[in-house]
């Protein structure tokens, strides 16, 4: 622990959903936290976020946790115009790569808070403010004993589902199936939220708005599959 801090404080005993990897940030990503940080990043706060004030704008308002390297949320937030992107992810080279994008696309439906997605929900994000939820490809976090950080679990999902307004979605998509089966039972048990989808294994078709990545065409390819889980709230 760092020095002075004691064992127990609470935030030596967190279980994150994320590790911070150290990644070069190139000078196009730096050029664009420069440039359009200002304007698109939100500073974490313990006090509620005004939406309609971080965008400008009253809309509906879409979470994503963990975006990447953000080709699939630039990609998404161009289709869908109308609609504001709240997008959360911890690391920095992603964050200046959709900096990036935004600025080079011209995109003004995004703000980007870098900061744990579970304290922004914690304290950033008020019941009922959501329109739908977007987790795309989280990290599995394959090995068993390691299973305990996966984001999808009982209490975060409740926490997601609290803050959708009734008929608001949650959608997740993974192409590791153990996690695809995990994520289906944990929705399936919180009572906010009901299952869009009518075939037998519960499994969504994948929505017209999320685009195929590259990593994902590959999979494919390969003849890896990818589960989208779907639900709604009731």
């Amino acid at each position: 622990p760092p020095e002075g801090a004691s064992p127990d404080a609470p935030h030596l005993r967190t279980i994150r959903s994320f590790v911070l990897r150290t990644g070069r940030t190139t000078a196009g990503q730096a050029k664009a936290f420069a440039d359009a940080g200002p304007k698109f990043l939100l500073p974490y706060s313990a006090a509620p976020l005004d939406i309609e004030a971080a965008f400008g704008r009253a809309a509906p308002t879409i979470l994503e946790i963990g975006f990447g390297m953000g080709e699939a949320t630039a990609q998404i937030a161009a289709l869908l115009p109308e609609k504001n992107f709240l997008c959360c992810e911890v690391h920095t080279p992603g964050v200046g790569a959709l900096l990036k994008r935004i600025t080079e696309q011209g995109l003004n439906n995004i703000r980007i808070l870098q900061h744990d997605a579970v304290q922004v929900l914690d304290h950033m994000l008020v019941p009922g403010s959501l329109d739908g939820v977007h987790i795309f490809f989280p990290d599995p976090w394959h090995k068993k004993k390691h299973n305990k950080r996966r984001l999808i679990q009982g209490p975060s999902v409740s926490k997601l589902a609290s803050r959708l307004k009734p008929g608001g979605y949650l959608h997740c998509a993974t192409d590791w199936q153990p996690y695809a089966e995990q994520i289906l039972e944990v929705l399936k048990a919180e009572p906010l939220l009901k299952n869009t989808a009518d075939s037998a294994d519960g499994f969504a078709p994948k929505p017209d708005y999320r685009p195929l990545t590259k990593f994902e065409n590959r999979g494919i390819k390969l003849g890896h599959g990818v589960w989208d889980v779907v639900f709604e709230r009731v």
